[in-house]
């Protein structure tokens, strides 16, 4: 009868930290249920539409986040360079490609909790496409770094991980059934201060 006892308790403690831990890993990751991958870039095209699947409509509300609508454009999440490393605050990125035919964008880095980077004092902590510097015929650059750079740069501070968070405001691809197959600026590691 103990044993009996014992072993139904241990396949209820399995099966729910199994289950709980399972639904913890989905809603922390950025790749799971749902998303699609373009380079480094990772983003959930069904989010903010009825279709969205329950993993990641828990992760928006976890988060606090409010989810654009699908004909009002994408949001998009690099937590790594086109090599697969992890972004790094104290290393050197450049942002080179061209961007899918949008309204409107925004570019700003998260930390660990996902909030956004505080700048240094005097820059802004987000970048958007009116306020950059653009040459005809030729894809968007853009350097995140720690670092002044000339040209277009979107300052970060600090050491540890970054996600990098692109949204696209209205824009075909968010409407589209070919999310996966769009273009989008590649992410290269330039230095380290390490």
């Amino acid at each position: 009868m103990l044993k009996t006892v014992i072993f139904v308790a241990f396949v209820l403690l399995i099966a729910l930290g199994g289950g709980a831990g399972s639904a913890w890993l989905a809603l922390e990751s950025t790749r799971t249920i749902g998303s699609v991958e373009i380079g480094p870039w990772v983003t959930f095209p069904r989010q903010g539409t009825h279709e969205a699947d329950p993993y990641s409509r828990a992760r928006s509300t976890r988060l606090g986040q409010l989810s654009l609508g699908q004909a009002e454009g994408i949001v998009l999440v690099a937590g790594s360079d086109s090599a697969g490393r992890p972004l790094l605050r104290q290393c050197t990125y450049q942002l080179q490609g061209d961007l899918p035919p949008t309204r409107f964008f925004t570019l700003h880095a998260t930390g660990e909790n996902r909030q956004i980077l505080s700048a240094p004092a005097r820059f802004s902590s987000a970048l958007h496409s009116r306020n950059l510097l653009w040459r005809h015929g030729q894809p968007l650059k853009i350097v995140v770094s720690a670092r002044p750079q000339p040209e277009n740069w979107l300052a970060v501070a600090g050491t540890g991980p970054m996600e990098l968070v692109l949204t696209l405001v209205d824009t075909p691809i968010s409407t589209g059934a070919r999310v996966g197959e769009t273009s989008l600026p590649g992410i290269t590691r330039m230095e380290c201060d390490v």
